[in-house]
C-alpha cells in the first residue's frame, strides 16, 4: 500500500510549504481583508478557524490534489460501509456508527449494527445524566464528583481530545482524570487525593 508522502502531489505540497513559511500572518490579513471568513468554518457554536495558519487556495488545492491521489473519498466510503479497513485486525472500523445520527443502517457481515448501537448510547445517556444531575450515587451514598479514564492510545487521546474541546461546556463539579499506561506511579499519580 503507497504511502501519501510517494504521491507525485506531496513533492509539490513539500515546495509549496518552502514558499508558505515565508509569508507573514499580517500580511496574509491585510491582502485578504476577508481571510477569516474565507478560511473558517462554523458548526453551531463550535469555530474551526484555520485563517491564522499559513494556509493560500494553492495550499488547499494541493491538500485536495493530495486527498484525491490517496483515495481519501474511496476510503471513507469504504469505512461508512462497514469494510475491513482495519487491515491490522482484519476489522471494520464501525465507530462511525456512533455518530450516525441519521440512523442509516450500518451494515457489518450483512447485519444492521445501528440497533444496539442506539440500545448502548441510550444508556451512555441515561447513565452520564444521572451522573452529571448527582441522581446517581457512589458506594458512599454521595454524589460523583469525579471520573476516572483507563485507557491507552485512542481510548485515552479520544477522550482526553473530547474533555479538552468541550472545556466551556464543563460540568462544575465533576472533574476528569486520566490514567494511560500500565504503569502503578501514573496510576498513583493521577489519583492522588481522590477517595
Amino acid at each position: 500500500m503507497s504511502q501519501p508522502d510517494d504521491l507525485p502531489v506531496w513533492t509539490s505540497l513539500k515546495s509549496h510549504q518552502k514558499v508558505v513559511e515565508q509569508l507573514h500572518m499580517r500580511d496574509l490579513f491585510r491582502d485578504d481583508p476577508t481571510r477569516f471568513q474565507r478560511y473558517s468554518i462554523q458548526f453551531g457554536d463550535i469555530l474551526f478557524d484555520y485563517s491564522k495558519n499559513r494556509v493560500t487556495d494553492e495550499t488547499l488545492g494541493l491538500l485536495l490534489t493530495l486527498a484525491e491521489a490517496a483515495k481519501v473519498a474511496e476510503k471513507r466510503e469504504a469505512m461508512f460501509e462497514g469494510r475491513r479497513i482495519n487491515l491490522t485486525e482484519n476489522r471494520a472500523v464501525l465507530h462511525t456508527a456512533l455518530r450516525n445520527r441519521s440512523n442509516h443502517p450500518v451494515l457489518l457481515d450483512g447485519k444492521d449494527v445501528m440497533p444496539d448501537v442506539n440500545r448502548v448510547l441510550d444508556s451512555m445517556r441515561s447513565f452520564s445524566e444521572k451522573v452529571r444531575s448527582g441522581a446517581w450515587k457512589g458506594w458512599t451514598g454521595k454524589a460523583i464528583t469525579d471520573v476516572v479514564n483507563i485507557g491507552i492510545g485512542g481510548s485515552d487521546l479520544g477522550p482526553r481530545m473530547v474533555v479538552k474541546a468541550l472545556t466551556p461546556y464543563h460540568q462544575p463539579g465533576l472533574a476528569v482524570h486520566f490514567v494511560s499506561n500500565v504503569d502503578e506511579a501514573d496510576i498513583v499519580e493521577n489519583l492522588k487525593g481522590l477517595d
